[in-house]
């Protein structure tokens, strides 16, 4: 057996603990191979309550573990690096809790405030040297970290008192849908609420 053939017998061991996986390995190695599959997806749920705690601290230890379980069951690691695992855990989270949409988005507003901390360095324009610009050629650009997305319901709020260890509100479907606006200032990632003039204008620059 070569080694990517060894390799490739490990992974669709890993990832799917079936019968027929582990029948392609010798008996001597039968006996670990459960150590290893336990090794995986420990480190794939402890990735993912690092990156979605406030999710974790709204569900309940269970429910996260739940939802957890089930996407690594149909998301395997793709990335070189875990800082890239669960990005879409959010869609996940959709469809285990499709009457629950605060869930989703605040799974969102988790992963895209880690997104935007570990995004590229950019120097914002100064006000103070706006008159020296040559505009005819000039093109602005927005923060490279900058995203945004829809929500219905109050949990930009409930991401903030969870955040803060507070107890957060009582749930709430806002009157309309908005959008919620992530970048990173300095060191800090901060989001805030558009209203929809702002989110079109935004949405239209870009």
């Amino acid at each position: 057996m070569s080694l990517l053939s060894l390799q490739r017998d490990m992974r669709a061991w890993l990832t799917t603990g079936t019968e027929s996986a582990a029948a392609r390995f010798e008996p001597g190695a039968r006996a670990g191979l459960g150590i290893y599959q336990n090794n995986y997806r420990a480190q794939l749920i402890t990735c993912l309550a690092e990156t979605f705690q406030r999710v974790q601290t709204w569900l309940g230890e269970e429910e996260f573990l739940a939802a957890a379980a089930r996407h690594i069951d149909t998301s395997a690691p793709s990335d070189w690096t875990l800082d890239n695992y669960g990005r879409d855990f959010p869609h996940t989270l959709r469809a285990c809790y499709p009457e629950d949409p605060e869930v989703a988005e605040l799974a969102w507003l988790d992963r895209a405030l880690a997104d935007a901390f570990v995004g590229p360095d950019v120097e914002p324009v100064s006000p103070h040297s706006l008159g020296a610009i040559d505009w005819d050629p000039a093109v602005l650009q927005f923060n490279p970290t900058l995203q945004f997305a829809q929500v219905i319901t109050n949990s930009t709020a409930i991401w903030s008192a969870l955040s803060a260890g507070n107890v957060p509100p009582v749930l709430e479907w806002l009157p309309q849908p908005a959008a919620v606006l992530v970048w990173r200032k300095e060191f800090t990632s901060r989001f805030r609420t558009l209203d929809a003039v702002e989110e079109r204008a935004i949405a239209h620059a870009r």
